[in-house]
């Protein structure tokens, strides 16, 4: 029997953990997110339950990388081969792969081996597909990735960020695709994840426990009733749960014809330079995290309310810190930034220069009047329930 998870619309609060996760399923190139939270916060829950949103996708039967038969280019070699012969492969429709990777994975588990042994005796090459074939074209959930090997870690994050899984062994050499959206869970308690690793996510969310009496109590209720009977749960959140999953569809569809002005991409650049952010992953972080929202929102271009949220998500983890930094002190700062530059001020202490910030900076939706009134997250489910109450 198939597997029912927990309903994604289910679950209550954590907007910002299911913004970031929804913005990265538009849009996997973002980088991936990781979640740093508390024990019992719903991260596992909500990192699975994703999937079930997200539309089948049709394979190449019997292919251990669910190739596109319809796309040669992001095939790997053998089905690339057989299409270029004009083979008709035979095809198949399955849902989005979701691959769980252990802590007491391998490195060969996880990236695949390649047969010494019978490249020797036959001079044909064997490999034997890992956890990173089979999330091709899926989700690679990684929960406590802090506590994985860091030369594990490595290899994730250079797969995700190429797309491309590179084995090399002995002289033999063997490559396939890798597209994936990379999901990671971590409690900070067990240990942080280091910086040079932390940075390669796209993005970064924290998830708290909720301290509302209402609020927790709702939610020991829809667990309690979707333990008694998940069936029928998740048949009483089949509205929402429809309504997401067409959101994320429509938002692939437009995401190419989200136009970014140049405005954005200063005020990008801007933000990154302020928090002191290094290299260019928070630069591109934002704006594609921007522009994924901006989809979503069905907007046709990116204003400044979506880079102000994009940049909440994946900015917290570059910032500039010192150790007495807490988090709380850091997403203050940020929203300090934040409305200081969409107000077109310059920093404390400098110089105005001379072109002035334009004025569209200062265009913000009534969802978000001022940066920082409302939490991470926010903007997007406001517009999700009010699209839910217009009739059809």
């Amino acid at each position: 029997m198939p597997t029912i998870f927990y309903p994604f619309s289910a679950i209550l609060g954590q907007d910002a953990m299911k913004t970031a996760l929804l913005i990265n399923a538009v849009d996997p190139s973002i980088g991936g997110v990781l979640i740093r939270g508390q024990k019992g916060t719903g991260k596992s829950t909500a990192a699975r339950a994703l999937a079930a949103l997200l539309p089948e996708i049709e394979v190449v039967d019997g292919c251990p990388c669910h190739c596109d038969p319809d796309d040669s280019a992001t095939s790997h070699a053998e089905c690339a081969e057989r299409m270029a012969r004009g083979e008709s492969l035979p095809r198949l429709r399955r849902p989005m792969p979701v691959v769980n990777l252990p802590l007491s994975a391998t490195e060969d588990r996880v990236v695949g081996s390649l047969h010494l042994e019978q490249a020797l005796k036959t001079g044909e090459r064997r490999f034997e597909p890992g956890l990173l074939a089979a999330a091709n074209r899926g989700i690679l959930y990684v929960d406590e990735v802090n506590l994985l090997a860091d030369h594990l870690v490595d290899l994730l994050l250079d797969a995700a960020a190429s797309g491309i899984n590179l084995v090399e062994r002995e002289g033999l050499r063997y490559q396939h695709p890798a597209r994936f959206m990379l999901v990671g869970t971590m409690n900070p308690e067990e240990g942080e994840l280091r910086p040079q690793f932390l940075d390669r996510f796209g993005l970064c969310v924290g998830a708290q426990g909720l301290e509302d009496t209402a609020a927790r109590r709702e939610i020991v209720a829809r667990r309690l009733a979707f333990e008694a009977d998940a069936a029928a749960f998740h048949r009483r959140w089949e509205p929402e749960e429809r309504l997401l999953a067409d959101q994320v569809v429509l938002a692939r569809e437009r995401l190419s014809a989200v136009a970014v002005p140049e405005a954005m991409l200063d005020l990008v650049v801007r933000l990154a330079i302020e928090v002191g952010a290094q290299g260019h992953r928070a630069d591109l972080a934002i704006i594609k995290g921007a522009r994924a929202l901006a989809a979503l929102l069905e907007k046709t271009a990116v204003t400044a309310t979506e880079v102000a949220e994009a940049a909440r998500l994946a900015l917290p983890h570059r910032m500039a810190r010192s150790p007495l930094d807490s988090d709380a002190n850091l997403d203050e700062r940020l929203d300090g930034v934040i409305g200081r530059l969409i107000a077109g001020e310059e920093p404390p202490g400098t110089a105005e220069t001379e072109a002035e910030v334009p004025e569209v900076l200062d265009e913000m939706t009534d969802s978000m009047e001022v940066p920082g009134s409302m939490a991470a997250g926010s903007i997007l489910f406001a517009f999700l329930k009010k699209k839910a109450r217009k009739p059809t």
